[in-house]
């Protein structure tokens, strides 16, 4: 079979997997699991791999691994990742495919990531001797702050990978629309912690107590001013402290206040220097009030994502059959790909679903997110081109 004509067979074959990826899509998302909660999902995940041929292994706990070596001639590796893990969202969709799990839901999209590498698997098994090389599926858990990608590098699953390609439905973009970038695409994302401790009492005497709600207060509105008074206005960058936690009653001072939030970038320099400016920040304003603080970090650094030039050029050119690749904007999230594309040459692609129609409008980690299922077919051929296209490489 020729090139062209196996071209023309990945994407007949993916848009025959719809019916598929449809269905498992909404499965997963009707039995959502949080990170490195996700036992059920790799179950299905390991039992269809293991079906069509793959030698499969557990990674990060509950992530699974799928490796299969195709027919023809050569050597290289390539990896294809899809995150599996769900979030702690209260799903408001009124939808048939809805939750089944109080307080869980597939609010960022990765359900329909897992059904369409899904079906790209099945869809490269069926192709197998007509690809050259070796294909490793990586069903990746706990990217939602749990830095799943950087467990499944330390146990060395990837380590004689050549590259990696992954894809993210992307609400921004409009429905079917594939897009990537050259280099930064999204920031660095560190969760950070402050701990103010004072003394606590009664609202009505607070000259008996050390108040922590004053240096609480000081610190949110510095760290707000630090942007625009430490960062050079071309870098971009962002500060958020959405959680502040102090007394449950209106009428007590309390022991301590807590507060949390991130801090994203591109630049790595700049980013430890907020750092170090927002450590000496709370401990100044704490002491002046005379409290105590700690500063530190409640969970993995995400570093920025930085996607390889001549892959990018590599993946605008192999997905030609599949439509034309536009530039995705560079955006402040996180992602834990970040970490493959440190250690190994990768690219990672957005796949529009946003469709006014439907009213699939709603950003990521909303509770009323959802996904243009018509376009699905499109990741499960795009996992699939790259994954033949790379391994055509000389």
């Amino acid at each position: 079979m020729s090139e062209y004509n196996l071209e023309d067979k990945i994407v007949e074959s993916a848009k025959k997997s719809q019916e598929f990826v449809v269905e498992k899509r909404r499965d997963f998302h009707r039995h959502p699991e949080v990170k490195f909660e996700e036992k059920r999902t790799a179950e299905i995940v390991e039992t269809f791999l293991k079906d069509w041929g793959y030698e499969t292994k557990r990674a990060a706990g509950t992530g699974v691994i799928g490796v299969l070596e195709c027919g023809g001639v050569g050597g290289r590796i390539v990896a294809l990742r899809a995150d599996i893990d769900a979030l702690n969202v209260e799903e408001e969709n009124d939808v048939p495919y809805k939750s089944v799990i109080s307080g869980k839901m597939h609010a960022c999209g990765h359900d329909a990531h897992t059904a369409m590498l899904l079906g790209a698997a099945k869809l490269i098994s069926d192709l197998r001797d007509s690809f050259n090389g070796t294909v490793k599926l990586v069903f990746q858990p706990g990217e939602e702050g749990g830095a799943g990608a950087k467990k499944v590098l330390e146990e060395g699953h990837l380590d004689d990978v050549d590259a990696i390609f992954g894809i993210h439905v992307w609400v921004e973009v409009p429905s079917g629309v594939l897009a990537t970038r050259k280099g930064p695409m999204m920031a660095s994302s560190d969760g950070f912690e402050i701990r103010i401790a004072g003394k606590g009492g009664h609202a009505a005497h607070p000259h008996l107590a050390n108040d922590p709600t004053a240096p609480a207060a000081d610190i949110y509105n510095a760290f707000h001013k630090l942007v625009s008074r430490a960062a050079n206005p071309f870098s971009p960058v962002v500060i958020t402290l959405p959680m502040v936690k102090a007394s449950d009653g209106y009428n007590v001072i309390p022991e301590s206040v807590e507060i949390r939030g991130t801090l994203r970038t591109f630049d790595s320099n700049l980013r430890d220097r907020l750092m170090k400016r927002m450590q000496s920040i709370a401990e100044r304003y704490a002491e002046g009030w005379g409290c105590s603080s700690s500063f530190g970090l409640f969970r993995a650094p995400y570093p920025p994502l930085v996607n390889d030039s001549s892959l990018v050029d590599f993946v605008t050119e192999a997905l030609q059959a599949i439509g034309p690749i536009v530039e995705a904007e560079m955006t402040m999230g996180g992602e834990d790909f970040a970490f493959y594309t440190q250690k190994i040459p990768g690219a990672f692609l957005q796949l529009g679903i946003r469709n006014e129609e439907k009213n699939i409008v709603f950003p990521h980690h909303h509770p009323k997110f959802d996904v243009d299922e018509d376009v699905l077919w499109k990741g499960v051929a795009a996992y699939a081109l790259l994954a033949y296209k790379y391994l055509q490489l000389s």
